[in-house]
């Protein structure tokens, strides 16, 4: 039996079931299965919008967006980079369980894949390196359940919009369950934001094979607000997810030039970069096409948008003060991100929750509002936010996790775990821990882990215990590690 006729029998006898419950306990709790749309901004930092804070950057259409619903102020994203971000939201896995653990590379570095290959396996780690590391990932296994295939047994169609950066063509969207795929994927960044959107890497023309040039000179943005459009209009009588996981605002920094001028005039703040500030002004414009799409096609009281980003914005083009750090760090600079739904008519508006919530609630949450059953056979981390969205029941405290494995620049490898207003960071290399109480330090400028012994003990089982349930793969000792002259061991 394959997989996906065990998805469509689980769900036959879920909706089953879930009838008779229903018949038994009166109407729904919401008017009826809705559509979705999830736009995903790859590297956008916590106050990298107006609704966040920011007096630089302008984004009126993604400030309405909160406005109008609900604005999570500790949405975190699953992991400080992206494609464990991005296979987290699909599977409502965690990074750690799923194996995919770092941005996986493209087919320039790794050579091109064919269906047959496998993801490695041996560990990585030159002799400078004090530690061993598991490899990075080729690919998110096709094993994996995604949200596109969970709601294809209900009738929803799905397509799939800009960045994937989860595998080469053996594992696009289309292989995982999405009907469509427009601009997905291995790249993590595009060649260049102007159409025909290519460069030259070691030789050969590099495109992005999924979104053929239209329009000399039209902005990337502009072209995956287009499709998204044109993907609403053709399916507004019928129930969709659409994911719109923009390319904006990765480098290469490349803006509509007469955007990036009106920034330039702008009083600077610790947000300063107009290129930077123009490639958010596209984003906002994109997010107000969609709504506006919406409201045209009579769907806005039937559809829940949410909008975070992949991780926490790059340092250099953001600055995210508050907040420690950024992109690829453990501290909040590198994890917090904003986290916006609107469901328009069902959410009440001007909400603000700061219940800690991540991308892993992605999928659980529209898998209980389009009324399908969870995969049966393997743990989904996530919970579902309707309690939140709906103010309906109760959200579970629990603790949220992060396992990063890998050296990255300056960055060395680490798990995380925040539990309540405390936050705890190991750091393998020299088996260092920091602890932090974000409610009173959200900077994290005081360590508190010699001066609170039986937190720092609660949490350190907490996150034991989640590495080994998920089978987390670990550092090692390097046994042949030789220091950097001048190093100290």
């Amino acid at each position: 039996m394959t997989r996906t006729m065990v998805v469509s029998l689980a769900f036959t006898v879920w909706a089953f079931l879930a009838a008779i419950n229903a018949f038994g306990e009166g109407s729904a709790q919401w008017p009826s299965p809705p559509n979705f749309v999830v736009i995903l901004v790859d590297d956008l930092g916590w106050t990298d919008l107006g609704c966040m804070g920011s007096t630089y950057y302008e984004t009126p259409h993604i400030d309405r967006l909160a406005a109008e619903g609900i604005l999570f102020t500790n949405g975190y994203a699953a992991a400080a980079v992206c494609s464990p971000t991005r296979a987290a939201l699909l599977t409502g896995r965690y990074p750690a369980r799923l194996g995919v653990t770092d941005w996986i590379r493209p087919w320039w570095v790794i050579g091109r894949l064919s269906p047959e290959d496998r993801n490695p396996t041996e560990y990585v780690g030159g002799p400078n390196d004090k530690l061993l590391c598991p490899p990075n990932a080729f690919f998110m296994e096709l094993g994996e359940i995604t949200i596109a295939e969970l709601l294809k047994p209900a009738g929803y169609v799905t397509a799939h919009i800009g960045k994937w950066h989860l595998g080469q063509e053996p594992h696009y969207p289309t292989k995982q369950g999405f009907d469509i795929n427009i601009g997905g994927c291995d790249l993590g960044s595009p060649p260049r934001y102007f159409d025909p959107y290519q460069t030259r890497r070691q030789g050969e023309i590099v495109s992005i094979p999924t979104l053929p040039p239209r329009k000399e000179g039209e902005y990337l943005t502009d072209r995956e607000a287009d499709e998204a459009a044109a993907f609403i209009r053709a399916n507004k009588d019928r129930p969709f997810y659409l994911q719109v996981w923009h390319y904006c605002v990765h480098t290469p920094l490349q803006a509509k030039p007469e955007v990036e001028k009106r920034y330039a005039e702008k009083t600077p703040t610790h947000h300063k970069n107009p290129t930077y500030a123009a490639m958010i002004e596209s984003v906002d414009d994109a997010v107000g096409r969609i709504l506006a799409t919406l409201e045209e096609c009579g769907l806005s009281e039937k559809t829940l948008i949410i909008f975070t980003s992949d991780n926490g914005g790059l340092l250099g083009p953001t600055d995210n003060r508050p907040l420690r750090l950024g992109k690829g760090y453990p501290y909040e600079g590198g994890i917090r991100v904003p986290w916006i739904a609107r469901w328009k008519g069902v959410i009440t508006p001007g909400q603000r929750s700061d219940v800690p919530i991540s991308t892993i609630d992605v999928l659980p949450t529209v898998a209980e509002l389009a009324g399908v059953p969870l995969p049966g056979d393997r743990p989904i981390d996530g919970k579902s936010l309707v309690p939140l969205l709906l103010r309906k029941g109760e959200f579970p405290e629990r603790a949220l996790f992060w396992h990063f494995p890998h050296y990255r620049g300056e960055v060395v490898p680490y798990s995380v775990v925040r539990f309540g207003s405390w936050k705890l960071i190991r750091f393998y290399e020299d088996d260092r821990w920091e602890l932090y109480n974000l409610e009173a330090d959200l900077g994290e400028t005081t360590d508190l882990s010699l001066t609170q012994p039986e937190k720092l003990r609660e949490l350190k089982q907490i996150m034991e215990e989640f590495l080994r349930e998920t089978g987390a793969r670990l550092p090692r000792p390097n046994p042949n590690y030789r220091p950097k002259q001048g190093t100290a061991s």
